[in-house]
């Protein structure tokens, strides 16, 4: 008998701790949204260069350090710091050797350049010999503000979400009280660039014209879910 009233009161107490854990507070829950849209401003670009062959005779080639220079230069009017070119990689570990055993061997090399305006990047790719130019194409983007924007818009959500509590909760004659959780959800849509960067030898028919490109914007959107309580 007495194993059960200790049971019994063990019991009791648990069921006292388990009821006072349960929030018992009103509350109301909201979502608040803000979004907003970015065009890049930093770009990251492929620069594809290779030597070739004029008229297919092996003793008419076109050197890619000649090509090189041709980059460089184009680069330099174009008032990019050189810092912003890199070579990403070289068709041949050592060419030397490939070139003594095959006359028509044809280096290429791989670069990556860092561009901020568009207009610029026309400007160089229609310096450089189009026969020269294997493919180019876009490797990354970005926008040089992207966090103090992500930090603004989240706040934005959040003022959002405490702004359509307020009014709803006053709608039914209660105020709002201090916030009881929030939740952060984001959803950012990176561009696809539009136009079509491959550029083959076949643009020395047309002139060697360079491509048009445009991008679509960055879409930033961000949700906050929030829980007020009722006063």
């Amino acid at each position: 008998m007495r194993k059960l009233l200790v049971f019994a009161f063990v019991t009791l107490i648990s069921v006292s701790a388990i009821a006072q854990q349960v929030d018992l507070r009103k509350k109301i829950t909201v979502i608040g949204t803000a979004e907003t849209e970015v065009t890049p401003d930093i770009i990251y670009l492929s620069i594809s260069l290779k030597e070739y062959l004029k008229d297919g005779n092996s003793k008419k080639k076109v050197e890619i350090t000649d090509l090189e220079k041709q980059l460089y230069n184009a680069i330099q009017s174009a008032g990019i710091s050189k810092e912003n070119l890199t070579i990403n990689s070289l068709s041949s570990f050592n060419t030397a050797p490939e070139k003594k055993k095959n006359p028509d061997f044809l280096v290429s090399k791989q670069y990556r350049l860092k561009v901020t305006d568009l207009n610029k990047w026309n400007e160089i790719i229609g310096s450089v010999d189009p026969k020269g130019v294997a493919y180019t194409n876009v490797d990354s983007y970005d926008y040089s503000k992207i966090e103090p924007l992500k930090k603004e818009l989240k706040i934005k959500a959040l003022q959002a979400a405490k702004a359509k509590a307020t009014y709803l909760v006053e709608a039914l004659g209660n105020q709002l009280g201090s916030v009881i959780d929030i939740q952060e959800q984001n959803n950012e849509s990176y561009p696809v660039y539009r136009a079509n960067m491959m550029m083959k030898a076949s643009m020395a028919d047309d002139g060697g014209s360079a491509p048009e490109i445009d991008f679509k914007k960055i879409k930033l959107s961000y949700v906050m879910n929030t829980v007020f309580e009722i006063k």
